[in-house]
């Protein structure tokens, strides 16, 4: 893997050695291009997937796609799976902001990815963007809804009655 052609961006400095990012950067793409594979996609293969990971790596600025809130990259390669089995949620709540790959499309075509975080990645699931916008908002507004219809609901100022 060539260190010059995946140069460590300039928000990882201190936070990610160069030797953890490309192990992980290697990791990520043999696992996309197993899976793109298993759903039919014969033309992935590892070395555009790494460049395409690696150039949504610079894109995200360090930052979750969807959220824009700052990833966890000192986290990257330091699952332990003892102490996922003795922390379970908790454990892998500490890992909610811990980058991970996402696609843009659905696989089936040529490597395009964002890096957001583990807990946005879930939530996302296999909802395209719009779908994944949609469904926020439309989590937000019923929230909003029940709130409001709550006694004793905070007036739109955040002043309760």
């Amino acid at each position: 893997m060539g260190s010059q052609k995946y140069a460590l961006a300039a928000f990882l400095e201190g936070r990610c050695p160069h030797a953890v990012y490309l192990r992980w950067l290697d990791r990520k793409a043999r696992a996309h291009v197993k899976r793109d594979r298993k759903r039919g996609n014969a033309g992935a293969n590892r070395e555009a997937y790494m460049v395409a990971i690696h150039a949504a790596v610079l894109a995200s600025g360090g930052l979750d796609e969807y959220t824009g809130a700052p990833l966890a990259w000192e986290q990257i390669s330091s699952w332990d799976n003892e102490a996922s089995r003795a922390g379970r949620r908790a454990y892998k709540k500490t890992f909610a902001d811990l980058p991970t790959v996402d696609h843009v499309g659905d696989g089936s075509g040529s490597a395009s990815f964002v890096m957001c975080g583990w807990r946005t990645n879930d939530c996302k699931s296999d909802l395209s963007r719009d779908e994944f916008v949609e469904f926020c908002r439309s989590v937000v507004a019923h929230h909003d809804e029940v709130e409001a219809a709550r006694p004793n609901a905070p007036a739109p100022d955040g002043r309760r009655p």
